[in-house]
């Protein structure tokens, strides 16, 4: 009987060490998935659908997100890359809004379309922050808009170009027009603006050509408009990508930029090489554009996040730059603007 008995526990021992070896491991996993389950939900998730990489501008927009919404700021940041197509933006705010994150955050491709969209986050209860370009919808779907008034950034830069043409006595002065992505807020309020001063000033633009924002569309689109017409004093570029792709076919071709030169052009966004450009001379007027809306959309999710009230839309800080002494007032709505000439000192600041 002793005998038997020895051999049930020989046979049993081992099976209750493996049990609560088994228990025990069990527990510290549980005790760990439940750590990493409480880290996980202590960060704010943020789903951001960008409208792509072509240009500059963008590239800083981008950068600017990422260092607002880092993991050690208390944010766990899911960054989509549209490549310029609204449908891979729907797409990601879709599983955005599958994932239930805290925040939605876009900087939308063009301004129609997202109603639809929209609806389905506000349904999830999820908040939703535009950036740069607007969507034309209720309001009523998103929480804020942070971004730049363009129609106002227009102006600006044909108020410089105006009062360059005066200083120079340039008469019926003929304009190429080179335009961003048709439809995106930025193309709307620059075209509109150029276009209504040119029917105040009697400008002439000669031609209209959609560049996109990039520097090789409209490289290509400024070498074919080159071939049928060198009687140009004024290349408005929608942003500074433009602009370099548009000097580079004019310098191709034996033709000078700059006051000096056969051709002036006006550009927007205000980027470190676009400035550096204009520091040369080779671009005339420079309207900031700021791309640095992290930190702000970062507070105001803030302010969400303690239940407060923010504001619906929120209109970034610009300047104007220009080459030269040349442009030395502008005036908008009775207000006067002065210039920033370009110096090496002001290029040292620019941060992006």
């Amino acid at each position: 009987m002793v005998s038997n008995i020895k051999k049930i526990l020989l046979v049993l021992i081992p099976v209750l060490l493996i049990a609560v070896l088994v228990l025990v491991v069990s527990e510290v996993g549980k005790k760990n998935n439940k750590k990493v389950s409480v880290k996980k939900k202590e960060l704010i998730s943020i789903g951001f659908s960008q409208v792509g990489a072509e240009s500059d501008w963008r590239t800083a927009n981008s950068i600017s997100i990422k260092k607002a919404f880092k993991e050690s700021a208390g944010y766990d940041l899911i960054f989509e890359d549209a490549r310029q197509l609204q449908e891979n933006q729907i797409k990601s705010v879709r599983e955005f809004i599958q994932q239930d994150v805290d925040y939605i955050i876009i900087a939308p491709v063009v301004e129609e379309g997202w109603e639809t969209v929209l609806e389905e986050a506000k349904a999830a209860e999820i908040p939703v922050l535009v950036i740069d370009r607007k969507v034309d919808v209720d309001d009523s779907l998103y929480s804020t808009w942070i971004g730049s008034d363009f129609y106002n950034q227009g102006v600006k830069a044909c108020q410089a170009m105006e009062a360059y043409i005066e200083e120079k006595s340039i008469k019926n002065p003929n304009i190429v027009h080179i335009q961003g992505t048709i439809g995106a807020t930025a193309q709307i309020g620059r075209s509109s603006a150029l276009e209504d001063a040119a029917e105040k000033y009697g400008w002439n633009i000669i031609v209209k050509k959609q560049g996109e924002y990039t520097q090789a569309k409209s490289k290509e689109l400024m070498e074919g408009i080159l071939k049928n017409n060198k009687d140009i004093d004024f290349v408005y570029c929608e942003n500074d990508n433009e602009a370099f792709g548009v000097i580079e076919a004019i310098e191709e071709a034996g033709l000078t930029v700059g006051p000096e030169g056969d051709i002036k052009i006006v550009s927007f966004d205000a980027t470190y090489e676009g400035l550096k450009n204009t520091l040369e001379g080779k671009i005339l007027i420079n309207v900031e554009c700021n791309p640095l809306q992290g930190p702000v959309a970062e507070e105001m999710i803030e302010k969400l996040e303690k239940g407060k009230t923010i504001d619906k839309e929120v209109v970034m800080e610009e300047q104007v730059f220009v080459y030269g002494e040349d442009i030395k007032e502008i005036e908008i709505e009775d207000k006067k603007i002065v210039p920033v000439e370009m110096t090496e000192a002001v290029l040292e600041e620019r941060n992006y």
